[in-house]
Parts: structure tokens; C-alpha cells; sequence
């Protein structure tokens, strides 16, 4: 988390935050494939991350895109796919520090840009077929996809 989160956290101590972000499903239609993310805790998850001040959430988005994956997008390229808060977004990070996620979730066709590990926050890219998703997804993470996975079913 950027510095704004933590001068929050220094001064709130451990009363839960409310923090904004945004993610995104890379998606390619041809192979039926997401792009995911495994962080640093084992996790595979979405390329995203919190909102900086002053940013928009399509700009979050194409930010973290970038840093965590090197896939360079344009805000005009995202659909909102939707936004999600609320009880079932309660998050204790893994040093324990409480927060509620409001999580802007947009979809993005593949620009079959090359990939790279660019942040520290990312141990592997790797692209997975939507009926193939390794086990070990972050919670809302696995509840994006499946919804995502349901409107691709649908048509």
C-alpha cells in the first residue's frame, strides 16, 4: 500500500479503512483466456490495486496494469464490468490489517502486448482458460471470475 494508506493507518490504527481500488480481466476471446497475477503471498489473482489520490478509477486500473503486468492500456479500452462493496468485501490483509474493498472491475480485450514481472508485488504472469482456474485464487478475486465466467457462458 502507498504512503496515503499507511499515514491512514498510522492515525486510525486498527479501525478498518475503506479503500478504493480497481482491477482488471484481461481477456482473450479467441483462446477463451484471463490473464492472472500470482502475488507475493502465493495467491493468483487480477492485475489491480489501490487507488492513488486524485486518480480515477480507470486510471487506477491502467496504472496497475502496467506496473504489475507491462501491458500498456488505453482508459477507452475498459468496460466496467462492475463495482463491488459492501460486508462481503471485508478484507484482513495479511498483516492483519482490516479494511472494506471497493473494487471497480473492468474487462479489456488482449492487446497481445508482451508480458512482464514488473513490481515487486508480482512472482508470476500466466494466462489461464476460464473452465481451468488454479485453485489457489484471492476471494473476491475467484467471485470476479465466476461472475465473468457466467456472462462469457451466456453470451
Amino acid at each position: 500500500m502507498g504512503s496515503y494508506y499507511q499515514y491512514l493507518r498510522k492515525n486510525v490504527g486498527q479501525y478498518p479503512l475503506l479503500l478504493p481500488g480497481s482491477c482488471i480481466i484481461l481477456y482473450n476471446a479467441e483462446r477463451n483466456e484471463v490473464l492472472l497475477q500470482k502475488r507475493d503471498d502465493g495467491e493468483w489473482g487480477l492485475p489491480g490495486g489501490l487507488m492513488e489520490l486524485g486518480e480515477r478509477f480507470e486510471e487506477t486500473a491502467v496504472r496497475e496494469m502496467k506496473e504489475e503486468t507491462g501491458v500498456a492500456l488505453d482508459p477507452a479500452e475498459l468496460q466496467l464490468f462492475n463495482v463491488f462493496s459492501g460486508e462481503d468485501y471485508f478484507v484482513t490483509a495479511p498483516n492483519g490489517d482490516p479494511y472494506y474493498a471497493v473494487t471497480a472491475l473492468y474487462t479489456a480485450l488482449d492487446p497481445e502486448q508482451p508480458l512482464s514481472e514488473g513490481d515487486e508485488e508480482t512472482e508470476a504472469l500466466d494466462w489461464f482458460k476460464l473452465d481451468a482456474l488454479p485453485q489457489n485464487k484471492r476471494r473476491n478475486h475467484a467471485h470476479f471470475l465466476t461472475l465473468f465466467q457466467k456472462q462469457q457462458e451466456e453470451g
